[in-house]
This record gives C-alpha cells, sequence and structure tokens, in this order.
C-alpha cells in the first residue's frame, strides 16, 4: 500500500520552495520569487506555511535601506522533503 504524501510539500509553490532551499545555503525572497514565478504575496503566504511547520527559518533585516527576507531549510525541513522525495519514487515503482 502507498503511503501519502506529505500534503504541506504536495503544493507545487512550495515544492518548489523547499527544492530550491535543499540545494543552498539561504536563498532571499527575490531570488525564490524570481526562480519560482510566484507573486510575491503567495509566495509570502507560503514560506510563512513552510515556517510554521518548521521546516524553513526566515531571517528578516535590510541591505542598507532594502528589506530582505532570507530563508533556510531547517534539518526537520531536510528531513521531510527527504522522505516526501522516497515517497514519489515508491509512487513510480508502480
Amino acid at each position: 500500500m502507498l503511503k501519502e504524501l506529505n500534503p504541506l510539500l504536495h503544493s507545487e509553490l512550495r515544492l518548489g520552495i523547499m527544492s530550491m532551499l535543499v540545494s543552498v545555503d539561504s536563498a532571499d525572497f527575490v531570488y525564490l520569487r524570481t526562480n519560482t514565478g510566484a507573486t510575491a504575496g503567495n509566495l509570502s503566504v507560503q514560506i510563512d506555511k513552510l515556517q510554521k511547520a518548521g521546516y524553513i527559518t526566515v531571517e528578516k533585516g535590510f541591505n542598507g535601506k532594502m528589506p530582505r527576507t532570507t530563508c533556510r531549510i531547517t534539518d526537520a525541513g531536510r528531513e521531510a522533503f527527504r522522505e516526501y522525495v522516497e515517497r514519489i519514487k515508491e509512487y513510480l515503482k508502480i
């Protein structure tokens, strides 16, 4: 029997965010917005959901006078992503 996919990661945008963060130390909001093609509002909502789940950390600061939001994947997020990928592989074996 197939195991349930993590519904938090099964969203296209949240999966995209996690896919990018798993391979870098950190990524800023502009980078994520540019590479996902998401609107700023939608990206902000999805980042908040991932942060509340403990999958990413969000650091807000400034780069000169410009606000800067930086995201990093947590160990829990890395594990959730790994597990999600393994379950997708199980689905593909059928």
